[in-house]
């Protein structure tokens, strides 16, 4: 029994390119449990959600490191960083280029228990559906589930960042006259909405490498904590 099931669980966290072939082995299988007495969704939604956590931790992991994360600024600012540097004032530029950077590691490696509660969060049909779905089908439920509480989350961390460069009240002074100009199509300046935008996309897009590694090679990825999930159940 605690090879069938995982083998199930595998074949489930293939991607709906091979569900239709899968299918018969995965019902057999379901069913030879649920002879033995489990319920074998609810397990299967355990592991998966096991195995998301897992990704969701190792995208933040990484990208949490220091040096993760190469920020510049918005390319709308080139012409004032170009008379910055031309001028010898490019540590000004390296300095808040930093503290950008620094900023955002530090709120993704935050994210974390907002991804863990939106899988704890989940309800077995949730959990189900994602497998069955295709390869980000994880990713684009996530994005939906914790953008906002991943934003406010990551505003008052690069704030602090930003702030740490020592100009930042001047900027967001300068910022409020910007926003004021009667100008058509004004590039974005707001850095930070910008850091956060830019942090998200790349904490999304990890997350979404991390599903399609599980769901291209799932026993490999995840045998080990699946293994233990099914095993401790048939105690």
């Amino acid at each position: 029994m605690k090879k069938l099931l995982p083998l199930a669980l595998g074949l489930a966290l293939a991607g709906c390119q091979h569900m239709e072939s899968a299918m018969p082995w995965i019902n057999m299988g379901n069913q030879m449990a649920k002879n033995a007495g489990y319920n074998t969704d609810e397990k299967l939604a355990a592991g998966i959600k096991e195995a998301l956590i897992k990704g969701t931790d190792v995208a933040a992991n990484q990208l949490s490191q220091e040096g993760a994360m190469n920020l510049k600024l918005p390319k709308a600012a080139d012409p004032v960083t170009d008379t910055l540097r031309k001028f010898g004032l490019g540590s000004y530029v390296d300095q808040l280029e930093t503290a950008m950077n620094r900023g955002a590691e530090k709120a993704v490696a935050s994210g974390a228990p907002v991804f863990k509660n939106a899988i704890n969060a989940m309800s077995v049909d949730d959990a189900l559906g994602i497998i069955q779905g295709g390869d980000t089908a994880a990713t684009q439920y996530f994005r939906g589930e914790t953008e906002n509480s991943l934003r406010q989350r990551f505003q008052p961390i690069v704030e602090e960042n930003l702030r740490k460069t020592g100009f930042y009240d001047q900027y967001q002074t300068l910022l409020g006259a910007y926003d004021k100009l009667p100008l058509t199509n004004k590039p974005n300046l707001d850095l930070e909405s910008y850091v956060i935008d830019n942090s998200m996309d790349q904490l999304y897009t990890r997350i979404g490498q991390q599903e399609t590694l599980i769901r291209q090679n799932p026993m490999q990825q995840g045998s080990a904590l699946i293994g233990a999930v099914f095993g401790n159940a048939n105690k």
